[in-house]
């Protein structure tokens, strides 16, 4: 049986309507029990996990904090450690004594860093770089984890997703295709930059592997769709799924760059026109898996909020 944490969250909804579909059992587990899961309370280093974690022969650990309540609060990073970390390692060290085989865990690409130059691809071999305090705290928590794993035998897997898509998504991709929906033109017909996503029916897919397959001599994955794309790419194909032209304007990026630092949106501006790629040649190697929706599909499923399987 798969034990997964976070189960109510983008990624942890889709896992387990795949799980029930594919008839494998699992136990879902939430804050508060919630939609016929089980009551696990305030994740934390004090956690007990004994209840949840009989019968269980793998957890998929996707819980985590990816925000702090206010950007400006005294120390993000202890925000972060207490739950990515601190919490984390007391759920792996807990599930290593109660006879828990595998325990995989959901890090990020962030761990890697924020960007890549074109045509070069992280991969997870490269040592950490991460830019901020979430991405610093899954750093830690590979740390601790593969630790752990070489002290006790528990096996590790860890699985570095970019920004995941799909049906339901929210956030900055949400406002892509709302954006896209709308028929006005995007400013980034100049924009010829790569960036890795993954679609959440190809990273369900993956950590279903990940939790199966036999114990690869790898053990950190990054993972991605295969196909990386232009953010004008993107916004013409999203575009042109909801009966828009999708036109892109030709505005040098290094102005769109300036205006987004004069506004104090340096963030959105990295991640709509800096290049981050990532290499999963050793994940198909070793996992012997490849995403089995290929990108079209899934931006159409995502645009129309079709469930991944159909």
């Amino acid at each position: 049986m798969i034990l997964v944490t976070g189960a109510n969250g983008f990624v942890g909804r889709h896992l387990c309507d795949e799980l029930q579909y594919r008839n494998i059992p699992f136990r879902p587990v939430t804050r508060n029990g919630a939609n016929a899961t089980t009551a696990i309370g305030d994740i934390s280093r004090t956690t007990d996990w004994s209840a949840a974690l009989q019968g269980i022969e793998t957890v998929v650990h996707l819980a985590a904090r990816v925000h702090v309540m206010s950007e400006t609060e005294a120390d993000p990073l202890a925000a972060f450690r207490a739950l990515n970390v601190e919490a984390t390692v007391n759920l792996a060290r807990q599930a290593q004594a109660a006879g828990v085989r595998r325990f995989v865990f959901v890090s990020s690409v962030k761990v890697n860093g924020e960007r890549t130059g074109l045509g070069i691809a992280f991969k997870a071999s490269d040592p950490p770089a991460p830019e901020d305090a979430y991405g610093q705290s899954k750093a830690e928590a590979e740390v601790q984890l593969l630790k752990l794993a070489d002290e006790t035998g528990l096996e590790v897997i860890i699985v570095r997703p970019p920004l995941v898509y799909g049906p339901g998504v929210g956030a900055n991709f949400r406002l892509l295709m709302r954006w896209a929906a709308s028929g006005l033109p995007s400013p980034f017909g100049l924009c010829q930059n790569k960036r890795s996503l993954i679609y959440v029916g190809n990273l369900v897919d993956l950590l279903i592997r990940a939790a199966k397959a036999e114990m690869p001599n790898e053990r950190v994955f990054m993972a991605s769709d295969k196909e990386d794309l232009s953010t004008a790419d993107l916004f013409s194909r999203l575009a042109r799924l909801q009966g828009r032209n999708g036109f892109n304007l030709p505005v040098p990026p290094a102005l769109l760059h300036a205006m987004a630092v004069a506004l104090g949106k340096r963030s959105y501006s990295d991640r709509l026109l800096s290049n981050l790629q990532v290499d999963i040649g050793k994940t198909v190697e070793s996992l012997r898996w490849s995403p089995p929706f290929e990108v079209d599909d899934a931006l159409k499923k995502t645009v129309l909020g079709l469930p991944s399987r159909e």
